[in-house]
């Protein structure tokens, strides 16, 4: 590597340029003289800015100054306690600006040493060169373990400094005591951020300027992740992980995925989410996360990794190294945020894969895009009735239109883009595709993300890789729990219907819960009729009581489509294909019809208490590979998705 950190351990005394070494305090810190700056006093002074991460500066010296005049004012010295150096220049990179009290002096062999005055004080900022030309802050820690006050203002030897420099810079005649005047900080806000998480799309036309384009790791952060990779590969066999370096060193992207998120794969690759959250909102861990749905409805990790930039190029390699980690085997369906770098990298790598947005993350921006809108109340309401109450396309361009005119609209990028898109993220079309409850489609339904509670805006590398494994820990534990209680416990039955006692035998709790709640449903549905018969294909009409806004009803008729040869039914609602069972209203002409039990192709293993029980668990270490147990599971694993490639092909 080019780069190289020097005194990366700052816990003895440093001397460096700006220690002010031999200017007439000797060793100590600052002098017991208090200065209370009476010229200064008669000036009015502007309260300095916090130290904020994000802050940038044309130079070092400036970066510098900053902090030490904020110090000033709350009444501590500084000085530079670690810096570091590329090795070929011999250029400095980086740098934390230390409180003067920080470490501990080194022991004196002296007959009577001066006393120690420092604390080992945590009050610090990291600086980093960033597009060789300026120094941005990326690391702050403003509390200190001692007293602090600004109203007693001891001389330090940083402080002397601003005089030093005040006194070159003025006229004899002015009596300036300190600079004050930096040239101000931008945020990394302002422009595109070096490590490119910009939550500004490119279909928006800002150009993205092209900064470093590589993991941003802090002190440890390297080491913490070379370790976690050796020890999950000691005690995990099956343990998977690629590294992305460039060319002149850097690490760019890290994938990994564990035995259990391999095996986990190997029962659940039909609908995958992949989660960007940590880029889209810019957290300083750059995490991507591959995540599927157990047999419980829980969510499941397949595989993670961080991205050093959120562009096309990165997410494909990133895509590719989970492939390779599947062994080629893609899913049918992908679920993603709408964002374009996205939507070309899936495209590449997973061409034969369903790629959709998530209709969650689209809704949740909803306020912040148009909440500035006069009658943004009405423009919601009216968004989420063309969005989750349409039945039918026809529905839902009607709703849409109606919005965009009574509201004037048109020249809204963001809806424009939205009704562009249309086809990827409205549930409307999307009846064919089954997202094994990946999406919500109802109002009142959300999303956690898996890590949700382990990962915050500034979760560092380190921190997360210490969390990893209490993350998993937990998620595993849960879905033990769930296995348990589904195989050994006996489900409270809500009605006398047939349905309710035939799935309760076969569904997990979690899953059988949901279908019990469509079959107490059945009772608020009512004038299930005949409107049309066209040889074996019957269509009926079904209405329901619904409730909409507060406590109000309203009466909704759904269609439902039931061939009597082969018992095959479709309700125009397709929660089958949403969620994976059947709906209320097919269940209502099915019972119309005499039909006492549920076919067998609507109750999908995947849902079953003892899927799992009928596969090897891959992620175990005591695995018989030449014994018939594993043959089955592997030849099954290898039909399993020629059959569903066939159930989906009339050919």
């Amino acid at each position: 590597m080019e780069e190289v950190c020097l005194n990366s351990e700052p816990v003895f005394d440093m001397v460096d340029e700006y220690e002010g070494e031999g200017e007439g305090e000797g060793e100590g810190d600052c002098s017991a003289v208090e200065h209370d700056d009476e010229t200064g006093s008669k000036h009015s002074k502007k309260e300095p800015p916090l130290p904020t991460i994000g802050l940038e500066f044309d130079s070092f010296d400036e970066a510098y100054d900053f902090y030490n005049i904020y110090a000033k004012e709350q009444g501590f010295g500084i000085r530079v306690s670690n810096s570091w150096f590329r090795t070929k220049k011999k250029e400095r990179y980086r740098a934390k600006l230390s409180c003067s009290s920080a470490g501990f002096k080194k022991k004196s062999e002296a007959n009577n040493p001066r006393p120690e005055t420092r604390t080992g004080c945590p009050a610090m900022v990291v600086i980093r060169l960033v597009d060789s030309k300026r120094w941005r802050i990326v690391e702050v820690e403003l509390e200190h373990n001692h007293q602090v006050s600004p109203q007693i203002k001891r001389f330090y030897k940083s402080h002397k400094k601003m005089i030093l420099a005040a006194r070159k810079a003025r006229l004899p005649a002015e009596p300036v005591t300190e600079i004050h005047t930096i040239k101000l900080y931008r945020t990394a806000a302002m422009d595109a951020v070096s490590n490119g998480f910009s939550n500004v799309s490119e279909r928006e036309g800002i150009h993205q300027p092209d900064h470093s384009k590589h993991l941003e790791l802090k002190e440890g952060d390297a080491y913490a992740v070379y370790n976690f990779f050796c020890r999950m590969k000691l005690t995990n066999p099956n343990f998977f992980y690629l590294m992305d370096f460039d060319d002149d060193g850097p690490l760019k992207n890290v994938f990994w995925a564990d035995a259990r998120s391999r095996a986990a794969y190997g029962y659940f690759s039909d609908t995958v989410a992949i989660d960007t959250t940590c880029l889209t909102n810019k957290y300083e861990l750059p995490l991507i996360s591959f995540v599927g749905v157990n047999h419980h409805g829980q969510s499941v990790l397949l595989g993670c990794g961080f991205l050093g930039h959120k562009s096309v190029e990165y997410f494909v390699w990133i895509f590719r190294a989970w492939l390779k980690c599947m062994l080629g085997h893609q899913p049918q369906v992908i679920v993603t945020d709408q964002c374009k770098s996205l939507q070309i990298a899936v495209s590449e790598v997973f061409p034969k894969a369903r790629h959709c947005f998530c209709l969650w993350y689209i809704m949740q921006r909803v306020p912040e895009k148009l909440g500035g809108l006069r009658g943004f109340e009405e423009i919601k309401r009216q968004l989420n009735k063309a969005v989750y109450n349409s039945l039918k396309i026809i529905e839902f361009e009607t709703s849409w239109t109606e919005m965009i005119k009574k509201h004037g609209l048109g020249d809204n990028k963001w809806l424009q883009t939205l009704y562009e898109e249309r086809k990827q993220w409205v549930p409307v079309y999307l009846k064919d595709t089954f997202f094994a409850g990946m999406i919500p489609i109802r109002e009142n339904e959300s999303l956690n993300a898996f890590f949700d509670g382990y990962v915050h805006k500034h979760t560092s590398f380190k921190e997360f890789v210490d969390k990893y494994d209490l993350a998993l820990y937990r998620k595993h534990l849960k879905e033990a729990t769930a296995d348990v209680q589904s195989k050994n416990s006996s489900f409270e039955l809500k009605t006398r219907c047939n349905f309710e006692v035939q799935l309760s035998k076969a569904y997990t709790k979690e899953i059988f819960d949901k279908f019990q709640s469509e079959v107490e449903g059945m009772y608020s549905c009512f004038n299930t009729r005949q409107v049309t018969a066209n040889g074996p294909i019957i269509t009926y009409i079904v209405k329901e009581r619904v409730e909409i806004e507060g406590n109000e009803k309203e009466v909704r008729s759904y269609e439902v489509l039931f061939e009597t040869n082969q018992v095959d039914i479709r309700c125009i609602c397709s929660l089958f294909n949403y969620k994976g069972y059947l709906c209320r209203h097919a269940l209502n002409v099915l019972n119309y019809n005499g039909v006492e039990e549920v076919p067998s192709r609507y109750i999908l293993r995947r849902w079953c208490k003892d899927f799992k029980f009928q596969h090897v668990d891959l992620g175990s270490t005591d695995i018989d590979v030449y014994g018939p147990v594993y043959r089955r599971s592997h030849f099954h694993n290898c039909a399993v998705p020629i059959v569903e490639g066939g159930a989906q092909s009339e050919e």
